[in-house]
């Protein structure tokens, strides 16, 4: 970590350094009879694999770089070939123009049910599967996480490490992270889903699995899918009985992030943890 990086968390050892809019629901009836809209139907008419050398974007990948590609080009590469309806090609930049416009972003897609894009005509479930793995790698990749030791300083290194992860899940998530005496990442768990409340989150078991880790100390984090940063009632609640509780057991709890979107509230900064 840079000298000049703000620290929060106390280290307990000095031998190791260290959108608010709801996405409607999906409604079948909805698809339209052409999974192309009028301003697409009419540029391309040959599978992409006919397409003349270079100009694939598997090709134009390979030598221009994957920056070169657009949106669509970098969703064909993965979609992977095309189909037909009737007597028409649907090449699979088309598909990935169609998910685009269905979608509007690449956000937007990462946003839906993996079932839900099987939908279009061309994407199959090995499609629609090979899109998520993409998007979850992409998210693996950009949470930092890569078979490395990170270490947490303060509560931007938290949420620069589960904001990729976290951030568009459509349901309450609550995690307990377990961080070694230099405030290093040696775990995390999973303690509920789908809301918070006293007897979902129940302090015993995180410290049960906090001394089966050898964890020094804790980090709470949950996110809300409303992209709403505040801390409700039940959130300050619950933060103050698992710190009560860590300071029992002498594991303390450093923090307790909210993960709202792209960005993040400490309610440790909020004083919520004394």
């Amino acid at each position: 970590m840079p000298a000049t990086q703000p620290t929060l968390f106390p280290s307990l050892s000095s031998d190791e350094t260290r959108t608010n809019q709801r996405i409607p629901d999906f409604d079948p009836s909805e698809i339209p009879s052409s999974p192309l809209s009028p301003e697409d139907r009419t540029l391309v008419r040959t599978q992409v694999s006919e397409w003349p050398d270079g100009e694939r974007p598997w090709q134009k990948l390979l030598s221009a770089g994957p920056s070169a590609l657009s949106d669509a080009e970098v969703l064909s590469v993965l979609i992977g070939r095309g189909t037909r309806l009737g007597e028409e090609v649907i090449t699979s930049v088309d598909i990935g123009r169609e998910l685009l416009r269905r979608f509007e972003t690449p956000a937007g897609i990462s946003d839906r049910p993996v079932l839900e894009l099987t939908a279009l005509p061309g994407i199959g479930k090995q499609t629609a599967a090979r899109l998520a793995a993409a998007i979850e790698l992409g998210r693996r990749i950009e949470s930092g996480r890569a078979g490395e030791r990170v270490q947490v300083c303060n509560p931007e290194d938290v949420a620069g490490v589960y904001g990729p992860l976290m951030r568009d899940l459509t349901s309450e998530v609550f995690k307990i992270v377990f961080l070694n005496t230099a405030n290093v990442i040696i775990g995390d768990e999973t303690v509920s889903e789908g809301g918070l409340s006293a007897a979902i989150v129940e302090p015993r078991a995180i410290f049960r699995s906090a001394i089966g880790r050898n964890a020094a100390a804790i980090i709470a984090l949950h996110n809300h899918p409303s992209a709403n940063p505040e801390p409700s009632r039940a959130d300050i609640k619950i933060t103050r009985q698992i710190a009560s509780a860590g300071e029992v057991m002498g594991i303390p709890l450093h923090d307790h992030l909210i993960i709202a979107g792209t960005s993040h509230t400490s309610l440790a900064e909020r004083g919520v943890i004394s």
